[in-house]
């Protein structure tokens, strides 16, 4: 079980803060796929994401254990 943890906007869109994904391996691509369809994350493809508190850029494997971390950009005023 992959965990996934969502931040700021995402959170609120989601109704949710953390998420179970049920896969033993996958990619940051495929969850961010997964996510944009069933919770209609309209903004994830502009998050931060972070594997093990590790900070990816790209497609990154992820496997059972993982967690992964979205974090949308802040904008401050």
């Amino acid at each position: 079980m992959i965990n996934i943890l969502l931040f700021a906007g995402l959170a609120e869109q989601a109704g949710t803060q953390s998420i179970c994904f049920d896969e033993k391996k996958t990619t940051t691509d495929d969850i961010t796929l997964h996510l944009k369809e069933t919770y209609h994350l309209q903004w994830i493809d502009r998050a931060m994401v972070a594997v093990n508190e590790e900070y990816r850029r790209g497609n990154s494997e992820v496997k059972s254990g993982d967690t992964v971390a979205f974090i949308p950009p802040v904008s401050g005023g």
